[in-house]
């Protein structure tokens, strides 16, 4: 009796599957979004998004509360007296305030925790063993948590906005290096700083992801990105670098506030951004090229 093969079983034996395996059907990414949905520290994450701008709504209460007519609150209140002049204004000193450093440790907990966490608990082999492709393993990982950052960065904006117009209503956006903007356009221009933001923040994503591939220990991967944000921040404040500076992942960070001035002040951001693209595409090829040759079932 002779056997007889078909062109879909000679298919699945190129790729050396079991009779049905796809590989582009393992492991989909709403797979990997309800997975990340469910762990607490996404919960967490998400949650001090909305929580943030309503501390700093009650924070600006206790200082106009405690305000005993001379001067008190210093430059506190001079900031509070811009943020507190619309929603919209509420909204940029919200992302001034959280820009430097909160979104920052967002950005590297959801993209650094993503790999290394599931090394650390053992379950990254038993997905590889499944088998899902490693390619599409970090494919479906980064795409997850890039999403996840971004979700992140919205409902800041948004619990800003909403909080801030309900408290101070709706104005003009006053901009810290002076000039109003028309109420109509404040939206659009805070759409821009915040896909400006997103664009920059890539930089920490993808080194925060290179490390989650590179070890085992969640907090490593995450401390690693935050630590050589900050020290790239420290450098780029000594002048005495020169150029040098230009080329630091954080020289052009707050390249945004020329979206805030008369006219627009693009140059920077324009450097900001391929600046920040290369980073990216450096980094996110060092994690492919680092995960594909990795050793991870020892």
């Amino acid at each position: 009796m002779t056997s007889t093969s078909t062109p879909g079983s000679a298919a699945v034996d190129a790729v050396g599957g079991a009779p049905g395996y796809r590989p582009g059907a393992t492991l989909s990414l709403w797979t990997e979004i309800r997975r990340q949905a469910a762990r607490r520290r996404t919960q967490l994450a998400l949650g001090f998004m909305v929580l943030l701008p309503l501390i700093i709504l009650i924070a600006f209460q206790l200082d106009n509360g405690g305000d005993d007519g001379e001067g008190g609150g210093g430059e506190f209140s001079r900031l509070a007296d811009l943020a507190t002049a619309g929603g919209a204004n509420f909204t940029l000193f919200t992302l001034l305030v959280s820009s430097g450093f909160l979104i920052v440790v967002v950005v590297a907990l959801f993209c650094g925790d993503t790999v290394a966490s599931e090394a650390s608990w053992g379950s990254l082999r038993y997905l590889l063993a499944m088998p899902v492709p490693r390619a599409r393993l970090l494919g479906v990982k980064v795409t997850a948590a890039l999403l996840y950052c971004l979700l992140a960065m919205l409902i800041l904006v948004g619990t800003a906005l909403l909080a801030g117009t309900l408290r101070y209503g709706w104005a003009p956006l006053n901009a810290p290096i002076g000039g109003e903007i028309a109420a109509g356009t404040s939206v659009v221009r805070l759409l821009e700083i915040v896909g400006y933001l997103c664009v920059s923040l890539l930089v920490v994503a993808s080194l925060a992801f290179l490390l989650s591939v590179s070890t085992d220990a969640p907090l490593g991967a995450v401390g690693g990105a935050v630590l050589l944000q900050i020290l790239s921040n420290i450098l780029d404040q000594i002048t005495a670098l020169g150029t040098i500076r230009n080329f630091l992942p954080t020289h052009y960070g707050d390249a945004w506030l020329g979206l805030l001035s008369t006219p627009l002040q693009t140059d920077d951001i324009v450097k900001g951004c391929i600046a920040s693209l290369a980073y990216a595409t450096i980094f996110f090829s060092l994690a492919w090229w680092r995960f594909l040759r990795k050793d991870v079932v020892s």
